[in-house]
């Protein structure tokens, strides 16, 4: 069997991103940081992850730069996890699993979480890649130029 490339030599992004968050733990523990989750216990209570596994997540998190720490807001002995810039910037990821979920693993009439955005109390949209033109943009109109 082929070893694994390491994250350093993969050359497609797809690969050295999901070595960072592409495991199950890893992509909750975004999710509830982007609903306002930021103690252990709380991820704790969350996700029911061992807390052995949610350690070693959140410490993976902040050493990515996706999660920072900082002492907690009310003062209390405890630190608090939060999404850094890098981390903020995954909310596009998020938005797209949490669409394909809504699309493909419920069934019609299914009850399930709606994301809403804030300022219309609607639904987010759907959202698709599109063209430089604003056309939606299907896999077949795409090309991956691989390095030589």
């Amino acid at each position: 069997m082929p070893s694994r490339k390491s994250a350093s030599t993969e050359t497609c992004p797809v690969a050295r991103s999901v070595d960072v968050i592409g495991d199950r733990w890893s992509l909750l523990i975004v999710r509830d940081a982007f609903d306002g989750v930021s103690r252990f216990g709380d991820f704790q209570r969350s996700l029911g992850a061992a807390r052995n596994i949610l350690a070693e997540r959140l410490r993976r998190l902040v050493e990515a730069e996706i999660l920072t720490t900082r002492p907690a807001s009310d003062g209390t002995a405890y630190q608090e996890y939060v999404l850094t810039a890098r981390g903020e910037r995954l909310f596009p990821l998020v938005v797209a699993l949490r669409q394909w979920g809504e699309q493909h693993l419920f069934e019609r009439g299914e009850p399930h979480s709606t994301l809403i955005d804030r300022s219309t109390g609607q639904p987010v949209p759907f959202m698709a890649p599109k063209t430089s033109d604003g056309e939606p943009l299907e896999p077949d109109g795409t090309v991956v130029k691989k390095l030589q």
